[in-house]
């Protein structure tokens, strides 16, 4: 089972490495967007400090939300995805793989990325650390919702807008949680029940989004 997951994974980790162009444009648009906000608000390092963690979680979701709708496209064009269908091999692993690319892909550089925009406005190392922790835990769950909106609009034309639709209300917690934990800590207090939480989603997540995702394409395929 692991080896299906990581061939998968290495796959589509493959071909990401030939459209790089492809791969950094969510890296790209969370850099960009991130920057912006400290020239529209303006200098005040207080207001950059309050507003910094909810600015790069908003930031990160939408940045990854950017490519999560070419997920299955490509194979579905080419064949690939009805040749997965029909393999040996059960769908859910297939699916377990492709979301751990497009994590590799997306979210880790995003958590990467993140202490130096913390920095940029003025937070606090012990801040960083707890966005770069609530990053880490968080991403994932955006990969995965995004799986199962990626899948639902499989061949549907506009299908990238329609994945902001379905996913963005889902993701509100992982938004919710992870911004509270930066402010806890900035509050003086543990970001411990925010980690808890944001842990709690990962689990549910990783549990139903891959079986949705799997059922979600026979259907997109039927």
């Amino acid at each position: 089972m692991t080896a299906v997951v990581l061939a998968i994974a290495k796959r589509d980790l493959l071909l990401a490495s030939r459209r790089r162009v492809e791969v950094m444009l969510p890296l790209g648009f969370f850099t960009v967007a991130v920057g912006l906000f400290p020239l529209g608000v303006g200098p005040e390092a207080q207001t950059l400090r309050q507003i910094a963690p909810g600015v790069v979680w908003v930031c990160a979701l939408l940045a990854a939300m950017l490519s999560v709708s070419q997920m299955f496209a490509g194979d579905a064009a080419d064949g690939s995805l009805e040749q997965m269908l029909l393999s040996p091999q059960p769908l859910l692993l297939l699916v377990v793989g492709k979301v751990l690319a497009h994590w590799l892909t997306t979210g880790v550089p995003l958590v990467v990325a993140a202490p130096l925009f913390g920095v940029l406005f003025g937070m606090r190392m012990e801040s960083i650390g707890t966005l770069m922790l609530g990053l880490l835990l968080g991403t994932p769950v955006l990969s995965l919702l995004g799986a199962v909106g990626a899948a639902l609009t499989l061949g549907l034309r506009s299908g990238a807008a329609l994945v902001f639709l379905l996913v963005l209300p889902l993701t509100i917690p992982a938004l919710i949680f992870g911004t509270g934990a930066v402010g806890a800590v900035d509050g003086g207090l543990s970001p411990g029940a925010h980690f808890s939480l944001l842990g709690a989603l990962l689990i549910l997540s990783v549990l139903g989004a891959p079986l949705a995702t799997a059922a979600a394409l026979r259907i997109s395929m039927d």
